[in-house]
């Protein structure tokens, strides 16, 4: 199986050279090509044709935002991630907005980033805890205190499991992982499954998608 093929976009030098020493060790990723800011990188990758590109946000001439919506136009098919020191709310929304596929923090372990790069390679979302925190708190801040239930059951609700329902109702009180998992006493880990399986389920790409079909089926 061929590796997977990724463009690196960071203003730094240094932090470039220190995800290819990573990834030289790392079986199955193969960094093609790198680039200083957004203009740069889309000379690149409409020359490379990346599989991933892993882009930082702030950067001089065009900055990762705008990168990641004009990726998402011209090339569909590339994978995006952001690597940033930056996760402020502000930050994180313009990102998803814009079409990202995955978002993780400098500083994260490096079993995280290859974990991010095979979940984002794989076809999936990948936020880090922190970020989905961000992103659930952003679309259900202003959630009424009671959610009401439907008079009668959409067939999407229907094809749940109870821990499913129970799952996409403490995502719909803004609560991540970590706090889904701590609620019904079960690992971090299958909080998360449970929550790909409500995406797949109900046919979304990622948290902010999901928040929003949660508050359409209970009618919030």
């Amino acid at each position: 199986m061929s590796p997977t093929q990724i463009v690196l976009v960071d203003d730094h030098e240094l932090v470039r050279d220190g995800i290819k020493f990573l990834l030289e060790k790392e079986p199955g990723f193969e960094v093609i090509s790198e680039a200083a800011d957004g203009v740069e990188a889309l000379h690149v990758i409409a020359k490379k044709q990346p599989d991933l590109v892993i882009v930082d946000i702030r950067m001089p001439n065009m900055d990762g935002i705008e990168l990641v919506k004009q990726l998402g136009q011209k090339y569909p098919k590339v994978k995006k991630m952001i690597l940033s020191i930056h996760g402020t709310e502000e930050y994180v929304v313009e990102t998803i907005e814009a079409g990202v596929d995955g978002y993780l923090l400098k500083g994260s372990s490096k079993d995280e980033f290859i974990k991010a790069l095979k979940t984002i390679a794989a076809g999936s979302k990948y936020f880090t805890g922190d970020v989905s925190a961000i992103i659930i708190h952003h679309f259900v801040e202003n959630k009424p205190k009671i959610i009401h239930k439907p008079k009668s059951i959409p067939n999407e609700l229907a094809v749940l499991t109870n821990r499913e329902k129970q799952i996409l109702e403490l995502i719909l009180e803004g609560k991540g992982n970590s706090e889904i998992a701590e609620a019904l006493k079960i690992s971090k880990r299958t909080a998360e499954v449970h929550r790909f399986n409500l995406m797949k389920k109900l046919n979304v790409k990622n948290l902010v998608e999901l928040t929003n079909k949660s508050k359409e089926l209970y009618l919030i």
